[in-house]
């Protein structure tokens, strides 16, 4: 009986996370509410809070497929570089998430509407993710900084991330073009291989 039931709960909690996944696609993270999930996946709202103990708790199972899609395409993005000058890797890496931003927009913004603070237990599995996406960067990284500690190839990884996240939100939010947005990321990473400032 517990296996059923167990296997019962967790039948709802894929079932929640696709309707959730589809919910954000099509009307935003905005547009999520427990009412709408439950009538969707034919269960009360109280059946949600069994399984999830907030909706913060869903969104974050929805980012966590996000994370891994992104991954996925920015690796592929440099599966043929190995050899390549460590800025043209970052360049293919800015280019291959801008790409995923614009082809999967409100799914990608989600991944930063969530409400976390610092002292958010945010699961191993998780973080195990984000750290995937961001090794990617953190080698050319190394390989242009060789002077810097592993904890500065860390911020500075951190901050290249942040820097190109601004610049394909703002690029977006503004329409500005695909070629412009490129184009911009291109000259900035372009320059962090010459250790200039930006």
């Amino acid at each position: 009986m517990a296996t059923k039931t167990k296997a019962r709960r967790e039948d709802l909690r894929l079932k929640l996370i696709d309707l959730a996944e589809a919910q954000i696609t099509e009307q935003g993270l905005a547009s999520l509410r427990a009412r709408d999930l439950a009538k969707a996946g034919e269960c009360s709202v109280g059946a949600i809070y069994n399984v999830f103990t907030d909706l913060n708790g869903l969104v974050l199972q929805v980012n966590g497929r996000t994370f891994q899609r992104l991954g996925k395409q920015v690796a592929s993005a440099i599966t043929d570089m190995e050899t390549a000058p460590a800025c043209e890797r970052l360049i293919a890496l800015s280019h291959a998430y801008l790409d995923f931003a614009q082809n999967n927009y409100r799914l990608w913004n989600a991944l930063f509407g969530i409400k976390m603070t610092s002292d958010s237990n945010i699961p191993a599995w998780y973080q195990t993710t984000l750290d995937l996406l961001f090794a990617h960067i953190s080698k050319p990284v190394s390989e242009i900084f060789p002077e810097f500690n592993a904890a500065d190839t860390q911020l500075m990884t951190r901050g290249l991330f942040s820097s190109v996240h601004g610049v394909v939100l703002l690029g977006l939010q503004q329409r500005a073009s695909s070629a412009e947005i490129s184009r911009m990321l291109t000259l900035i990473l372009s320059n962090i291989s010459q250790n200039k400032v930006f």
